[in-house]
C-alpha cells in the first residue's frame, strides 16, 4: 500500500494549489480519507476529513470556505483544492486513509488513520 502526495510548492498569498494523493495497493474510494498538515514549529493538525462514501466532509475552521476536496476514482486519487492561501497555510501536507474495517464515518484524529503519504511541502509567501 502506498499513498503518493504531490502538488505542493511555493505560492503567493491569495493564490491556489491543488494537492493530489494517488493510491496504489488499495482502492481509494473504499477508504475514508484525511488531509493533515504540520506547520513549522507546530503539531500536526487535521485539515480535512472525508467519509468513505464522500457524502460527508469536515474541514478545519481555519480552512473552511477556502479548501475543497474531490476524488477521481478512475485515477484512484484524491485532491485537496486550496484557494485564497495564506502564509499560515504553510506546512507539510499529508494525506492518509483509514482502514475500512473501522466503524466510524469521519475520522478527526491522526491515530485513526492507518496509511500515510510522505507529505508535500506548501509554502505561502506574504
Amino acid at each position: 500500500v502506498q499513498l503518493q502526495a504531490s502538488g505542493g510548492g511555493l505560492v503567493q498569498a491569495g493564490g491556489s494549489l491543488r494537492l493530489s494523493c494517488t493510491a496504489s495497493g488499495l482502492t481509494l474510494n473504499n477508504y475514508a480519507m484525511g488531509w493533515f498538515r504540520r506547520a513549522p514549529g507546530k503539531e500536526r493538525e487535521l485539515v480535512a476529513a472525508i467519509s468513505r462514501s464522500g457524502e460527508s466532509a469536515h474541514f478545519a475552521d481555519s480552512v473552511q470556505g477556502r479548501f475543497t476536496w474531490s476524488r477521481d476514482n478512475a485515477e484512484n486519487s484524491g485532491y485537496l483544492q486550496m484557494n485564497s492561501l495564506k502564509p499560515e497555510d504553510t506546512g507539510i501536507y499529508y494525506c492518509a486513509v483509514a482502514d475500512p474495517r473501522r466503524l466510524g464515518l469521519l475520522y478527526l484524529s491522526a491515530n485513526q488513520y492507518d496509511y500515510w503519504g510522505q507529505g508535500t511541502l506548501v509554502t505561502v509567501s506574504s
